[in-house]
């Protein structure tokens, strides 16, 4: 019998009811929409998409780091003057190990961008400087004004011009102008026993710029203030100071208060504790929105030490402050009184002043309470009558030095001075 030819197709043709049972795969299915083909192309474009965001993403990062590390200026030349003179300075306790001590400058730089203040180059000086102590813990901080005007012994600098001053007794101030933050921060250890770990230098442009970053500060103030010389002019009452008005708040003196630094030293202490607030309160370390301006305008603005002349250590330092709470913030300044023999002079109070850096040293928290009210503790004798003015004031540091080191300093008095948390604006 024949065999019938059409029983089996040839391979490859499909049967007259029903689709091929081998040869090659299609991507098109029976209704030829080819959907497969093009999910598969999305996905391929998608993939593709999120690479280049990521790497693009990657490199803006980048890039901004750069920019921002970039900004920060290192004072090479201050490092090592501190490094030569490295027996000198004074070693850390064994109880503060895990502290750190920044010294804060405000420089009255006169020269390029702060010329229209007046004066010129070589007239640079420590307009404010404060000592910042932060607790090995990270749960405080203290902020201690030192003034411009105490009459402190000072040791022998380097000048700018490489020769080498005299010990000499002179207003703090007048440290930097001799041999610059080398000369202030050995001045600083010298009187305190404290090692300083880093140094931050801000001038009027960078205090100027920092504060319009963050959008003003709010000030209050209770009584008209017109000072030419600060180039302010404000009606009583509350106001969100930027740029040249901060500027002019936290320098003007004469014309606000007794005219005494002094209280000028209250001012910017409440101005700073204002500043921590809002920061604080705005989440601008929190929102990658507001911290970039803030973070170019710091970083553009300092002088620092080579330790913290990068974004990285700046950005761990501004950790280590966010988690400390405002409340335990404290601002004061050392223990002051006019200079018996020039009243337009300050001297350190003893053994407040001695007690005071002994518990910085020791890295034990500073209680104050609020500025003009009733000490915890009573009046520190008055000094006897000393030769001269320059052998009495002389023998005060001495004393200052010597009540540091004393174990009777350890109980420290409560300090006239004021927390982080506490709104100076705020009804009482």
């Amino acid at each position: 019998m024949a065999e019938d030819d059409t029983a089996h197709p040839p391979t490859g043709t499909p049967p007259a009811n029903g689709p091929a049972q081998d040869g090659p795969p299609t991507d098109t299915p029976p209704d030829g929409t080819g959907r497969p083909r093009r999910r598969r192309r999305w996905l391929m474009i998608t993939a593709g998409a999120v690479a280049f965001l990521l790497v693009a993403t990657g490199a803006l990062l980048w890039i901004a780091y750069r920019k921002l590390d970039g900004n920060i200026r290192t004072d090479s030349a201050t490092d090592r003057l501190l490094a030569r003179l490295e027996a000198e300075r004074p070693s850390r306790t064994a109880g503060a190990r895990g502290a750190e001590n920044i010294l804060l400058i405000g420089s009255d730089d006169r020269s390029g961008a702060n010329a229209s203040y007046g004066g010129g180059s070589g007239t640079e000086r420590s307009d404010t400087t404060i000592l910042l102590h932060l607790a090995a813990d990270r749960r405080h901080a203290t902020a201690v004004s030192v003034p411009r005007d105490v009459m402190v012994s000072v040791p022998a600098c380097e000048k700018p011009d490489g020769t080498r001053s005299k010990p000499a007794l002179m207003q703090f101030n007048r440290a930097f102008e001799t041999g610059g933050p080398a000369c202030s921060i050995r001045t600083v250890e010298k009187l305190s026993g404290i090692r300083i770990d880093h140094y931050v230098i801000l001038d009027f442009s960078g205090f100027k710029t920092m504060v319009d970053a963050i959008g003003g500060v709010e000030v209050c103030v209770p009584q008209p203030i017109h000072d030419k010389d600060a180039r302010l002019d404000l009606p009583a009452g509350r106001h969100t100071l930027h740029g040249e008005q901060a500027l002019g708040y936290v320098r003007a003196r004469e014309s606000l208060g007794d005219g005494s630094d002094t209280q000028r030293m209250g001012r910017q202490q409440q101005f700073l504790a204002a500043l921590i607030r809002k920061a604080q309160s705005q989440g601008v370390l929190l929102n990658p929105a507001k911290l970039w301006p803030v973070l170019d305008a710091a970083t553009s603005s300092v002088r620092a030490d080579g330790g913290l002349s990068s974004l990285g250590a700046l950005y761990d330092l501004t950790q280590d402050l966010r988690g400390v709470p405002s409340a335990d913030v404290v601002f004061l300044t050392a223990p002051r009184r006019p200079y018996r023999y020039d009243s337009d002079r300050d001297e350190f109070v003893q053994p407040q002043t001695g007690q005071l850096f002994a518990a910085l040293r020791d890295d034990r928290p500073v209680a104050v309470r609020p500025p003009g009210s009733s000490p915890s503790s009573g009046p520190s004798p008055s000094p006897s009558p000393g030769s001269g003015p320059t052998a009495e004031a002389a023998a005060a540091v001495t004393a200052s030095a010597t009540a540091t080191a004393s174990p009777s300093a350890s109980a420290a008095p409560t300090f006239e001075g004021r927390t982080a948390d506490v709104d100076a604006c705020a009804p009482h």
